[in-house]
């Protein structure tokens, strides 16, 4: 199973467009899933990306969709929870994300808001942040740079993550 984790795209105030090459690797990855961590902003981007697999989105704090607050999925023997993160001060920390994945009962939890990119691994916990798609400021501490994960799930998960168009390889699991 390969999902693609993306989110913090801000279209069209912040950003115009999804960047063609992040487009461009997810129609070469071909995934089964798209899971978005929100600040998605508007219909016609949601739209789109459901044109390259099924989309499960969590709301971020500028979305105006109807959309749910987290998403507990399960994928094999991976239990993933994914949450926007608004709640969270100070943004991303990890032990407040982590009681939440463990309310969830997940094993991985997949969430955005930071709009940095991030892996780390808290107690028995996988999170997952792909940062900010298009880039854009954030109200906090941004990195400004383009990322997103593809995320591969067997007895263990490969997770690509692209920083402008840069990938890093993590593993988790066994």
């Amino acid at each position: 199973m390969r999902i693609v984790a993306i989110g913090d795209f801000h279209i069209p105030n912040r950003a115009k467009v999804i960047p063609s090459w992040i487009i461009d690797i997810m129609n070469e990855a071909g995934p089964d899933m798209i899971f978005c961590t929100g600040d998605i902003t508007n219909q016609e981007t949601l739209d789109y990306l459901n044109s390259f697999a099924p989309v499960f989105a969590v709301e971020g704090n500028m979305d105006y969709l109807d959309l749910p607050h987290h998403i507990e999925k399960r994928i094999g023997k991976w239990k993933i929870g994914m949450m926007h993160g608004t709640e969270i001060v100070p943004r991303g920390d990890i032990p407040q994300l982590y009681m939440y994945a463990k309310k969830m009962n997940a094993n991985i939890l997949i969430h955005g808001h930071t709009h940095v990119s991030d892996i780390s691994i808290y107690n028995d916990t996988l999170f997952v942040n792909p940062g900010s798609a298009c880039g854009v400021w954030g109200g906090g501490n941004a990195d400004m740079k383009q990322s997103f994960c593809i995320m591969d799930f067997s007895d263990e998960v490969l997770i690509r993550l692209y920083v402008e168009g840069e990938e890093k390889r993590f593993r988790y699991g066994n």
